[in-house]
């Protein structure tokens, strides 16, 4: 009869399990990403006529209700925007190291990097225009796929959920508002961004899919959830 595994060969199992979810999801997101920037360069009929669609009908709301369109200004000016989101980012990874947890704060920096370089490259290769309109009602620079705030939002909010989700019961009142929180921060901003007319709704999508594929990538070669070396087994006494 075979004995039962050591904890050590337990948590090399456990870690080989995450490692390879990881970049599965990865491979996952990442061919749903370049899919998408593939018919965007591409200039896919039934994406464009979908993006502008939904963006004609979004910007006609906006035009008619400057109340709630300031609101959204404000919320994706400075609470949602890559400036505050990367702050928040900071310091986070500032809070873990001073902890020493310094697998988990080299994780943060290296998908933050990372993806901020990826979604920048991105916009250079496809080169996309941002809508335009008679009557604006937001402007912004650069191409337009993929999002910047998109990615941004869905990268540190995806990025400070699983760290808690280490730390929490998944079913904890934290875990729950944390859910809560990163949930409407990634679908606020996707929707500011279309709403004030500076993106296309595809755009949205590609930033969270190019964070996703970040994420998961960046945490198969970081392992956040291992928090330290295994401690040595101990001699019978």
């Amino acid at each position: 009869m075979d004995a039962p595994p050591a904890p050590a060969d337990v948590r090399d199992d456990t870690d080989r399990t995450l490692r390879q979810t990881c970049l599965s999801q990865c491979a996952a997101a990442s061919a749903a990403f370049l899919l998408l920037l593939g018919l965007v360069a591409a200039h896919w009929g039934p994406l464009l006529a979908a993006d502008r669609g939904i963006a004609v009908e979004l910007h006609s709301v906006a035009v008619r209700h400057p109340g709630w369109t300031r609101l959204n200004r404000v919320l994706t000016d400075w609470v949602w925007d890559p400036v505050t989101m990367r702050l928040v980012l900071l310091a986070a990874v500032v809070w873990l190291v001073v902890r020493r947890e310094n697998r988990q704060a080299l994780w943060l920096v290296l998908a933050g990097a990372v993806g901020w370089v990826l979604q920048a490259a991105a916009k250079v290769l496809v080169g996309r225009q941002r809508p335009r309109w008679p009557d604006p009602v937001d402007s912004a620079s650069l191409p337009a796929f993929p999002s910047g705030h998109a990615t941004t939002a869905a990268l540190v909010c995806g990025a400070l959920l699983w760290l808690l989700l280490l730390r929490r019961p998944a079913r904890s009142l934290w875990c729950v508002a944390a859910c809560a929180v990163a949930f409407v921060s990634v679908a606020g901003v996707g929707f500011t961004r279309v709403y004030l007319g500076v993106h296309w709704p595809s755009d949205v999508v590609g930033g969270w899919l190019l964070a996703a594929a970040v994420l998961a990538a960046t945490a198969a070669l970081c392992e956040p959830w291992r928090t330290g070396a295994a401690e040595p087994d101990r001699p019978s006494s």
